[in-house]
């Protein structure tokens, strides 16, 4: 169930983060309180998640994840481009993330 709770946590801070972006500044009312939505829901799966899996695991996914998936947001909706050095980095954090959840005894199954 945990692995629910944090896809669910990782799209909601998705979400909120795209929001924030589109808030400018958070002079737009409804990006604004999307973002604040979103977060706040965000925190409160992650919470969930961490009621079962360590929270070094739960955050370095969390985060490498919803790196991967900004960047991809920012790169279609937002239309950011990403050079080669960008995308290694990304790449590398998302292998750090699978290599956690394949091999390390720390990962709550």
């Amino acid at each position: 169930m945990h692995y629910l709770w944090l896809s669910l946590a990782i799209v909601s801070e998705v979400i909120a983060t795209s929001a924030l972006n589109a808030s400018q500044g958070m002079t737009k009312v409804a990006p604004t309180i999307i973002t604040f939505v979103g977060y706040s829901a965000a925190f409160y799966l992650l919470s969930l998640t961490l009621k079962t899996m360590n929270v070094s695991v739960a955050y370095a996914i969390w985060s490498g994840v919803g790196v991967a998936l900004i960047a991809l947001v920012g790169w279609i909706v937002f239309k950011q481009a990403l050079d080669a050095p960008a995308m290694i980095g990304m790449g590398m954090i998302v292998g750090g993330v699978l290599v956690m959840n394949l091999f390390s005894k720390a990962v709550a199954h």
